[in-house]
């Protein structure tokens, strides 16, 4: 909803409020809406570079390592892990409160998170706790090879992350946990299996029934913060649906019934994006069924005359049901809503 000054005019013109209350509401919206602006992510330039400076400064110490850190050794790479940590979490505390900026005392606070594989990876090798045939694997090789021996780097980052999101309270830390959780769904999967070489299909499964956990989880800190500003489960949300989606998007199946379940459930999706007000829920939802589209197109009728034509029925009547929603959009979203739980109904109600 959008409240212009000329808009607080005209409801005092109608008899809604008094002229002389107009400039003080007027007053307390805009106050509001600055503090909103430092408080809430948004595509302004200021946040643009807060954001693009931290995911630089967080890249370079896990994405960009290169084999030449190695030659600090395991100590090394420990004590400069704890320095860089210190500074961070010192960096944090003065832009939280002492300038009260919290989105750059975000970033910071993730970037200690970040490090903590770091630290950890430091003391195994200081401590001699690698086996030889594992130390070919380099810390580099962290975020892109699978493999159980990360088990003890993730568990201490998901501790780290949930420390200091219990200290800080501050939502862009859920994004290295979510990160972590992933991560070690991935490493968990042969050590759970017993396996060194585990099939692709195995791991989508694996993507699939952890980003299915992952929304759920999202869902519930949704539920549970509902009644704040700051937005927790953002980050869950979008791992927990990537991961979801793409584990379901490479499964192999040539029945047509199961593609046609694809379907049902990426519809699904859209739905709950648009219950819960997240796009990421309608975003893969779309391409999920503009995928199936395109193989009812290219395979099932691809020579098919009718079916350009079919499809633009659809659509219209499709854009038919949307003006009729749009008519009768408060009797019937009342009554869906009614039949939600009150904590549920509270959520899609501030969403919406």
């Amino acid at each position: 909803m959008r409240i212009h000054r000329g808009l607080l005019q005209q409801a005092s013109e109608q008899g809604l409020i008094s002229a002389q209350q107009v400039q003080p509401l007027w007053d307390f919206l805009a106050e509001h809406e600055r503090h909103q602006a430092h408080e809430q992510p948004g595509f302004r330039a200021t946040h643009i570079l807060y954001y693009l400076g931290g995911m630089v400064a967080i890249g370079a110490m896990s994405l960009f390592m290169n084999l030449g850190w190695e030659r600090f050794g395991g100590w090394g790479l420990f004590a400069i892990a704890l320095a860089y940590g210190a500074a961070g979490l010192a960096l944090t505390e003065y832009l939280l409160r002492r300038r009260q900026l919290q989105i750059p005392a975000g970033i910071t606070a993730t970037f200690v998170v970040v490090l903590t594989p770091l630290l950890v990876y430091g003391l195994q090798v200081g401590l001699g706790w690698w086996a030889d045939e594992g130390r070919r694997l380099a810390y580099r090789d962290y975020h892109h090879r699978v493999d159980w021996r990360w088990l003890l780097m993730e568990l201490a980052t998901l501790v780290s992350g949930a420390v200091l999101l219990w200290r800080y309270r501050l939502p862009f830390l859920v994004m290295p946990v979510a990160v972590t959780l992933w991560y070690l769904s991935m490493d968990l999967t042969p050590f759970v299996f017993q396996a060194q070489d585990q099939s692709w299909a195995l791991r989508q499964l694996v993507s699939l029934w952890f980003g299915l956990l992952v929304v759920l989880l999202a869902f519930w800190v949704d539920v549970r913060s509902r009644h704040q500003t700051r937005d927790y489960a953002f980050w869950l949300y979008l791992f927990g649906v990537i991961s979801f989606w793409v584990g379901l998007s490479l499964q192999r199946s040539d029945s047509e019934l199961s593609k046609f379940f694809y379907l049902c459930i990426n519809l699904g999706l859209i739905a709950v994006g648009a219950m819960l007000s997240r796009r990421v829920f309608a975003v893969f939802g779309g391409l999920g069924v503009a995928g199936y589209l395109a193989h009812l197109a290219h395979v099932v009728f691809r020579d098919s005359l009718m079916f350009p034509f079919v499809l633009t029925l659809v659509g219209l009547g499709l854009a038919g049901l949307g003006i009729l929603w749009q008519r009768h959009e408060a009797r019937l979203s009342a009554r869906l809503r009614s039949w939600l739980p009150g904590a549920v109904r509270e959520l899609v109600e501030r969403r919406g």
